[in-house]
């Protein structure tokens, strides 16, 4: 990664700060990191490391964003894409819309993510319904939902890890 203020340690994946850094520039490099690591071709072996990714790039927003990871049969990265946006509590998703950037991408497979504003990545009754909704509908095109994260300040709650998928 390029940055004016970083230059590439010795080491693969680490860096030397060569000027002050604000925590501004620093969320910033921290969120180009973040996307970096959900970029095409990656592969997703560490749910854990996409858990961080993904909290780094959704927490900090005011409002809900719904967003899915698309993956190839072998779970490689093919997009991290944000599909929709809503208010403080809720986001308005539409399964046909998912559907249709599931079959432009040539999807195998998706993680969706979304956040949660208040902090609290507990998962609503609203998020297992929608969940099951899209799951039925992508199941219906082959493509496979590995899970859905849901991202608070707090941490991050998995949908495959609670057994909900």
């Amino acid at each position: 990664m390029t940055h004016r203020k970083l230059v590439a340690g010795e080491v693969a994946g680490t860096y030397h700060v060569i000027d002050a850094v604000t925590e501004s520039e620093l969320l910033q490099i921290a969120q180009r990191l973040a996307r970096r690591r959900l970029a095409r071709g990656r592969k997703l072996t560490q749910p854990a490391l996409a858990f961080e990714y993904l909290q780094m790039l959704m927490q900090e927003y005011e409002h809900e964003v719904f967003s899915a990871v698309f993956l190839d049969s072998q779970h490689r990265v093919i997009r991290f894409e944000e599909l929709f946006r809503g208010t403080i509590d809720s986001a308005s998703v539409y399964p046909r819309e998912v559907v249709k950037h599931a079959l432009a991408h040539n999807a195998a497979a998706v993680i969706f993510v979304h956040n949660h504003p208040s902090g609290d990545p507990e998962p609503s009754d609203a998020d297992r319904r929608i969940t099951e909704r899209l799951k039925e509908a992508l199941g219906l095109m082959e493509i496979r939902v590995i899970d859905h994260i849901v991202v608070g300040s707090e941490g991050c709650t998995s949908f495959a890890e609670l057994g909900y998928i």
